[in-house]
């Protein structure tokens, strides 16, 4: 039996800026068993793009969606994706974004981040339940 490296099989990460976020998807490779299929693009922050792609990602079965927090541009896509019935965690830039020698891009910040979820190594921030908020 192959042993994996991940916690978590289907995740999903969103690095968010003001009028769209970069997604990346990570998913087993169903052409290589054993290794993992990365999926990066990038998705308009309105409410019918990401209500879209929570059904996608649904479709998909995604277990774990990250998102970025980055101002309030991320209440957007975490309520929505919420709302679809998807695990969302909120996470701190600075948590994640602070590594040496890391090169800096929209798209390896959003593989990078699925890669922390997969592996359940985020710390995520505090989110005040619906009936709060």
């Amino acid at each position: 039996m192959q042993s994996t490296n991940w916690v978590v099989e289907r995740v999903c990460a969103i690095d968010v800026a003001k009028a769209s976020g970069r997604v990346c998807t990570r998913t087993p490779d169903p052409r290589r068993p054993g290794r993992r299929a990365s999926t990066v693009w990038d998705a308009p922050a309105t409410t019918a793009a990401i209500t879209d792609l929570g059904e996608q990602l649904v479709a998909a079965g995604i277990e774990k969606i990250t998102v970025e927090s980055t101002s309030d541009y991320w209440r957007i896509w975490f309520y929505l994706l919420e709302s679809a019935g998807l695990t969302v965690q909120l996470v701190n830039a600075r948590d994640v974004k602070n590594v040496p020698g890391r090169p800096k891009t929209d798209k390896l910040d959003a593989v990078w981040l699925a890669k922390l979820t997969e592996k359940g190594l985020l710390r995520p921030s505090s989110v005040p339940p619906q009936p709060i908020r």
